[in-house]
């Protein structure tokens, strides 16, 4: 049975304008790319067919036509090992032409901030992630209903204007 959510590809494809993800965990599920960092293993970032995936096709061509891609982390500090991987693969995502900024949780706490992760397609359309405690996807839904956007398009903005770019923010 088909999901009545759009897949990423499907609302990137539709999205003329802009593009923006906040994030506010501190892990997500274990990965893969996690796993093999956690043994050591790093990103030869010479050889681009080794860490270039669709996901980075697909935000290389948004771009391409003309869409700002951007992305907010809000993070705890200390930052868990999971955001420290984070912090190293990003690199790939600002290859694709995302614009990445970190923001230090106690930097949030005056900012209304939804209760989920969520991507916003021009201002109107909102893509929500539901998690379980651990981290792992439960499901995704769309939202397009004016005060929810509002509030996300909002806190986005907010979080943004206060956070570090991707290549200032230094880990400790």
């Amino acid at each position: 049975m088909r999901s009545s959510v759009p897949s990423f590809a499907e609302l990137m494809a539709h999205c003329g304008r802009s593009a923006v993800h906040l994030e506010m965990r501190d892990s997500y599920a274990p990965n893969d790319r996690f796993e093999a960092w956690r043994r050591g293993e790093r990103i030869d970032w010479s050889d681009r067919g080794s860490w270039w995936h669709p996901f980075h096709q697909l935000i290389d061509e948004t771009v391409a036509r003309g869409v700002l891609v951007r992305r907010a982390r809000i993070i705890s500090e200390p930052v868990s090992e999971y955001i420290r991987w984070e912090h190293y693969a990003t690199q790939a995502n600002v290859v694709a032409g995302e614009q990445v900024r970190w923001l230090p949780r106690r930097l949030a706490t005056a900012i209304p901030l939804p209760g989920n992760d969520f991507w916003l397609f021009d201002q109107r359309l909102l893509r929500v992630h539901h998690f379980t405690g651990d981290g792992a996807v439960v499901d995704d839904e769309i939202r397009d209903d004016r005060e929810t956007v509002r509030l996300c398009a909002s806190a986005f903005e907010a979080v943004w204007e206060r956070a570090t770019p991707h290549e200032s923010y230094e880990i400790n």
